[in-house]
């Protein structure tokens, strides 16, 4: 998965057969064929294990934080996932973003990659709802643009188009206009 992963951040998806991915993972195409048996095998093991990865070390990151009950800094933490913040974030967004373009033709791909039960924005709008999200605001609306939008922001962060400060900015403006102090 992992070498689907390194191919997928610096070459994309197209670039990813298992010829490539056994050379890259060190391993014989016999032993990449014997356990995936094809290629679209191999990508969607590949895409559950970096949903799986991403999750845990997004927790462990979370878990760190110096106040888990300041709900806030829970949601800007989810959110800040989605940012080219490291190189382990930077790669996840770019095998994220050949995952996202590989899904437009492939269906069985577009199951897993696009969760029909929506995790990450369901957490978001919990989070919101949770601190107290100002009068009118809806949580489920504001997850669907919070988690859309800094997806988005964070591409063009990896284009140069945006820095990381302009992008924390607007984040930062976005969330103290759902959750005003209070």
């Amino acid at each position: 998965a992992e070498a689907v992963w390194r191919i997928a951040a610096e070459r994309g998806l197209e670039a990813a057969s298992m010829r490539e991915v056994a050379a890259e993972a060190g391993v014989s195409l016999r032993v990449v064929q014997y356990h995936f048996g094809s290629k679209h095998g191999l990508l969607v093991s590949a895409l559950h294990l970096l949903h799986e990865e991403n999750d845990r070390r997004a927790r462990a990151r979370m878990a760190a934080l110096p106040d888990p009950a300041d709900l806030r800094a829970v949601l800007g933490a989810v959110l800040n996932e989605f940012l080219p913040l490291d190189e382990q974030r930077r790669s996840a967004l770019r095998v994220f973003v050949a995952y996202y373009v590989r899904s437009l033709t492939d269906p069985a791909l577009a199951e897993v990659f696009l969760h029909a039960s929506q995790p990450v924005e369901r957490l978001v709008a919990d989070l919101i709802a949770q601190a107290g999200a100002a009068p009118g605001a809806d949580p489920g609306r504001e997850a669907d643009l919070l988690v859309s939008g800094v997806t988005g922001l964070g591409m063009d962060v990896l284009h140069g188009r945006r820095t990381l400060a302009d992008v924390r900015a607007t984040l930062d403006y976005h969330l103290d206009r759902i959750l005003p102090a209070h």
